[in-house]
């Protein structure tokens, strides 16, 4: 195992960007003992995409949501979240 350099420290995030930048993370990180990071608190990236819906199933959907006072994408979310959920147990 090769000898590792020793990380500088940063005076500003932007210090570090630019080191990095510039820098092999290899020389100053062992790799092989990293760990998996898990972030619960991160907002889940979205992505979004073209639906195509019978207009009286999109009307329906618009007035359950209205109903519940919520927006009529936010409800085929849950609809849709909750649907996969059950179908995997």
């Amino acid at each position: 195992m090769k000898e590792l350099k020793s990380l500088p420290k940063f005076e500003t995030e932007k210090d570090e960007r630019e080191f990095w930048e510039s820098h092999d993370s290899s020389e100053y990180l062992d790799l092989s003992r990293a760990q998996r990071a898990i972030f619960p608190n991160l907002k889940p990236s979205t992505k979004t995409i073209s639906l195509r819906l019978p207009e009286g199933l999109l009307d329906s959907i618009k007035i359950e949501a209205n109903k519940r006072d919520i927006p009529y994408q936010s409800l085929i979310k849950a609809w849709l979240a909750k649907d996969v959920q059950e179908s995997r147990r």
